[in-house]
């Protein structure tokens, strides 16, 4: 019953969002007021399917720069449940088949989403270059650098691109690990489960430190695994 009333709400709210948001945000230019009133509707969604999620380490990152949040990847509910939980406007690398979506499509280009085509390798590329843009606006960056969902809950290993753009641009970056999800939404599942999932938000990596890409994609990949099950708790625990 839960995730039917999820399903109706996002059915319902998304559309209404998009009657005043659009204009509003050609009106204006700003994209804001729709961001905000979008990542409310996902974040309620979420709270209706009656999901409970527990932070960590969220409030010990200093605000006095941008990021790229590097989360793993365990469950659909994962970005929906991630991304209204920060604290600033993002930007995020999506699949281009989710463009063809009504309304949705229409949405992301708008709040400067960039899609990504990892069976075109050209496009994929210019895909990082158009990332790199949007990052040095200003605006932080959620990826899930697996490119897909675990089907298990082990990590997959770690697409290079988003590595390019750390690298290039300097930009920090926090390493997430999402606990939980894969047990309320499997890979393959129509129907989401109410429980409780944690997010561990770890200390930022500077990639300027890094002279080698793949050293920088070993040490996030350490990070990331650091709080999931096999490997014992995040230390952020320690603090929270």
């Amino acid at each position: 019953m839960r995730s039917l009333l999820t399903l109706i709400w996002w059915l319902v709210m998304t559309p209404l969002t998009a009657l005043w948001g659009f204009p509003w945000t050609l009106i204006t230019g700003k994209i804001d007021a729709m961001y905000w009133a979008a990542m409310w509707v996902a974040r309620t969604g979420v709270r209706i399917a009656g999901i409970r999620c527990k932070l960590i380490g969220l409030d010990q990152l200093p605000m006095t720069t941008n990021y790229i949040f590097m989360s793993n990847h365990v469950s659909n509910i994962d970005p929906p449940l991630l991304i209204p939980l920060l604290p600033r406007r993002v930007t995020v690398m999506v699949k281009k088949e989710l463009y063809k979506v009504p309304i949705l499509g229409s949405a992301m280009h708008m709040a400067d989403f960039v899609p990504i085509d990892r069976s075109n390798r050209e496009a994929a590329i210019g895909s990082i270059q158009e990332a790199s843009t949007v990052v040095e606006k200003g605006l932080d960056l959620v990826v899930f650098p697996e490119g897909t969902r675990s089907p298990d809950g082990s990590l997959l290993p770690f697409k290079k691109g988003s590595f390019h753009l750390a690298m290039d641009t300097g930009v920090p970056i926090v390493p997430v690990t999402i606990l939980g999800t894969e047990k309320l939404l499997p890979r393959g599942a129509r129907i989401a489960r109410p429980g409780a999932v944690s997010i561990v938000f770890h200390r930022p990596i500077d990639p300027r430190q890094f002279s080698d890409r793949d050293v920088l994609i070993a040490a996030v990949r350490e990070s990331v695994a650091s709080a999931l099950p096999a490997k014992g708790g995040s230390d952020w625990d320690k603090v929270t």
